[in-house]
């Protein structure tokens, strides 16, 4: 069956565009088109489609407002479209936090080198969505099953053997003993889709005593982390900004990598980041991998390295590189994650020395070092 897609934009040349981009994958559906939130909300109720796609601005009801409308109501993955902008990453973290599951940049220039690579990337980025799990506004933290008349259900069955598969595998052989929590020197955290709202959740629990360096790494455009730092620093108690080069880690501060850029961690007289360009060939900028595998040796592997809901499979390697090192790994578990592949990735490589629902992270970490 066809993942069924109801497009949302007031330009109706950008709806046939979008239109025509899914329809030309046997795969994809287009079910309907709206050109407001209020008839978007009216669309979801009577096409029940898989996944919406939804501009941001537009007459009559803009897209945040239909978001929660929409989540509140009947739950499922809603892809936003956004301008590069501080306007628009400020709308897009508000689309976010309202209940969308993920979003993409609304010129194709700013999505991809090329308008075919554009294209592939936007097909790609429905059938990943239609498998993921819409969370609801109305209760943060949990994840909801975006149709449960369609194949999620069996989604869950699998994400469940997934996770047993998992348990069952042996551990990775360490070069080191597991460092207990109380001697490690600087908590991890990588995420990708859902990681704007997990991030949320796990940080704003932490007291502003919090006596770890933290490092965040959200696969995110350059122009975004600058304002989803500012939004994490005025709901946390902890102090939460955007990692310069030369940024010493401090216990109780945040450093949320550039956009863009890719976030190493340097030894010295104090530890401090490197914020440098992505080699040619990068897919992940910044990399949770690359953030990873720097505190080998920066920290000598005395981390905890986290790794939340996100699509891909972006950390294991790098969790990987410090598990033998013996630093600890957690990893959010599927039921909670908005997509289960990042964290999929780490615990079916038998990484995970723990397994935590999205609302105990923040608290274990409060238990574990304070």
């Amino acid at each position: 069956m066809p993942i069924r897609v109801l497009v949302v934009d007031d330009s109706g040349f950008f709806r046939r565009r979008i239109a025509e981009i899914l329809d030309s994958d046997s795969g994809i559906e287009v079910v309907g088109s709206a050109e407001n939130g209020e008839q978007a909300i009216a669309k979801v109720r009577e096409l029940d489609p898989d996944v919406v796609t939804m501009d941001i601005e537009m007459p009559v009801m803009d897209g945040i407002t239909a978001v929660r409308k929409i989540m509140a109501e009947s739950p499922r993955p809603i892809l936003m479209f956004s301008s590069l902008t501080t306007e628009g990453a400020q709308a897009t973290l508000d689309a976010l936090e309202a209940g969308a599951v993920d979003f993409l940049p609304k010129r194709f220039s700013d999505m991809a080198g090329d308008e075919d690579s554009a294209r592939m990337l936007l097909r790609r980025r429905v059938r990943s969505l239609s498998r993921s799990r819409a969370r609801s506004a109305s209760a943060p933290g949990t994840s909801t099953p975006a149709r449960e008349s369609r194949p999620t259900a069996r989604r869950e069955e699998a994400d469940r053997q997934a996770a047993d598969a998992a348990k069952q595998q042996p551990p990775v052989a360490r070069t080191r003993s597991p460092t207990p929590l109380r001697q490690l020197r600087a908590v991890l955290i990588g995420t990708s889709t859902g990681g704007p709202v997990a991030l949320q959740e796990v940080l704003k629990p932490l007291p502003a005593s919090f006596p770890l360096p933290i490092v965040l790494v959200q696969h995110m455009p350059a122009s975004f982390t600058p304002a989803f730092a500012d939004r994490l620093n005025a709901m946390c108690n902890i102090e939460v900004r955007q990692a310069k080069d030369g940024d010493a880690l401090k216990p109780g501060v945040a450093l949320l990598a550039p956009g863009g850029m890719q976030l190493t961690l340097e030894r010295g007289s104090q530890t401090h980041v490197r914020i440098a360009e992505s080699p040619l060939g990068t897919i992940y900028k910044p990399s949770v991998d690359a953030a990873f595998s720097s505190a080998v040796d920066a920290l000598r592997g005395q981390v905890l390295a986290v790794v939340l809901t996100g699509m891909g499979a972006d950390g294991r390697e790098g969790a990987r590189a410090l598990k033998g090192a013996g630093a600890q790994v957690w990893s959010q578990d599927a039921a909670t994650c908005v997509v289960y592949g990042m964290p999929a990735a780490v615990a079916e490589a038998g990484l995970s020395d723990h397994v935590y629902p999205l609302p105990e992270i923040g608290p274990a970490l409060v238990k574990g070092f304070c």
